[in-house]
């Protein structure tokens, strides 16, 4: 699995409409492209003097999936969010090779 990280830096002053817009719009528009099969959304626990930070996860099957986004998706879904939100944001991208994955299920 890998996992294309968005961490974005957000104005506070338009903080609520960039949730809004991302939770309703844009993460289920990244989904629909077909190369990532899960998303999580993260505030990123630090005091920011900027604004605030969030990470927002995408999880693809594998590299490929990853590499046919940026070939296909990503300028078109960038674009929209720069012609949204401006100067009132600052993004950077990290992409994450899943080493292991374990998950606890609590037995009852």
């Amino acid at each position: 699995m890998y996992i294309y990280n968005v961490t974005i830096n957000i104005d506070s002053s338009i903080e609520q409409e960039w949730l809004k817009w991302m939770q309703n719009e844009h993460i289920p528009q990244m989904l629909e492209t077909g190369k990532f099969f899960e998303a999580k959304m993260c505030q990123v626990m630090v005091q920011e003097e900027t604004g605030v930070t969030y990470s927002i996860q995408y999880t693809a099957e594998d590299k490929e999936a990853v590499e046919r986004y940026y070939k296909e998706d990503a300028d078109q879904l960038r674009q929209e969010t720069t012609k949204l939100f401006g100067s009132k944001f600052v993004a950077f991208r990290t992409e994450l090779k899943v080493v292991n994955h374990v998950k606890n299920f609590i037995k009852s």
